[in-house]
């Protein structure tokens, strides 16, 4: 009579995904979605940029004959008042439109998070802005700025609203500002409602037993507790800002002047000049600078349970 033979290892399964040394075997299917991926990313993306870079450091203009000229090019930027003066409109108004944003977006998803009444409806009004396109925002907003606005100034006899912001060059930055932050709050504002559902309810309640009130309530639990949410939509929101484009080439295509050009503006618009070679060379110290914004929230966000 023959004896049954006991195994006590784990028996093999037809979905086993591990070779002969244990390493885990990559399914065929998932280079179908990866080879074509990183096919267009390659041509689309990091073919244009080495090739531009190359050219950084030529007098080419685009077409033609070119020639190398070393740093001849970035030399020359550095120096140049006109992309200097973008530099430091784009920063500024970087700047000033991430803390409106951000200031807005918490208030918002702190009420619209609390106990009121359709407060859903409410979430969905407030996000119908980020879906709308921004040169289209952009020229809506010209229109009031420049017609809808100065009309009114003129019925009612207020004297600063008679005069479009725009057309002022110390003030013209601050439409932009608004009308950003109008596109910009709803996504900032869902970051916001997500990481003030993440705290736990057991926290508001123990400060309610303990006599807290509301104001202590934010300062001292919502606001700590959801610090790395405000990390994420501070560095965000910057580099975003960085590349604005639509936006003012809608409002003020960069005047009164060159008062509220971009360093994108600066960039496209080189390009159509002919100094192709000298604005790759901007678009390259653009790039480094995203890149060490990049690396600046990878570092400050590493190790936090935001998402």
């Amino acid at each position: 009579m023959s004896e049954a033979i006991i195994t006590t290892g784990p028996a093999p399964t037809a979905a086993s995904s591990t070779g002969h040394h244990g390493k885990r075997r990559v399914e065929p299917i998932y280079y179908l979605f990866l080879v074509p991926s990183l096919v267009l990313f390659t041509l689309a993306i990091t073919v244009p940029g080495v090739v531009g870079i190359f050219f950084s450091f030529t007098d080419s203009i685009g077409i033609g004959e070119w020639s190398f000229n070393g740093f001849t090019n970035y030399v020359a930027m550095f120096g140049d008042p006109a992309v200097l003066r973008s530099y430091l409109f784009t920063f500024g108004f970087s700047i000033a439109t991430v803390v409106v944003v951000n200031v807005i977006a918490f208030l918002l998803a702190v009420g619209l998070t609390s106990r009121i009444r359709f407060k859903t409806g409410l979430r969905t009004i407030f996000v119908i802005p980020m879906v709308i396109s921004g040169i289209i925002i952009a020229y809506v907003f010209n229109f009031l700025f420049s017609n809808s606005l100065p009309a009114a100034g003129a019925a009612t006899g207020i004297s600063w609203l008679q005069t479009s912001l725009l057309a002022n060059p110390d003030l013209a930055w601050i439409a932009i500002v608004i009308v950003t932050a109008w596109q910009a709050v709803p996504g900032t504002l869902l970051i916001y409602i997500a990481g003030l559902l993440s705290v736990p309810g057991d926290v508001y309640e123990a400060a309610d037993i303990d006599g807290a009130t509301k104001r202590q309530q934010l300062f001292r639990i919502t606001i700590p507790l959801v610090a790395g949410y405000v990390v994420i939509n501070v560095i965000l929101g910057f580099k975003n800002f960085l590349n604005a484009y639509d936006i003012i080439v809608g409002l003020t295509n960069g005047g009164p002047g060159t008062a509220t050009r971009s360093v994108a503006m600066t960039i496209v618009q080189g390009f159509y000049g002919g100094d192709y070679a000298y604005q790759m060379a901007n678009a390259t110290i653009f790039f480094i600078v995203a890149v060490l914004i990049s690396l600046l929230q990878l570092s400050l966000t590493r190790g936090r349970n935001t998402f």
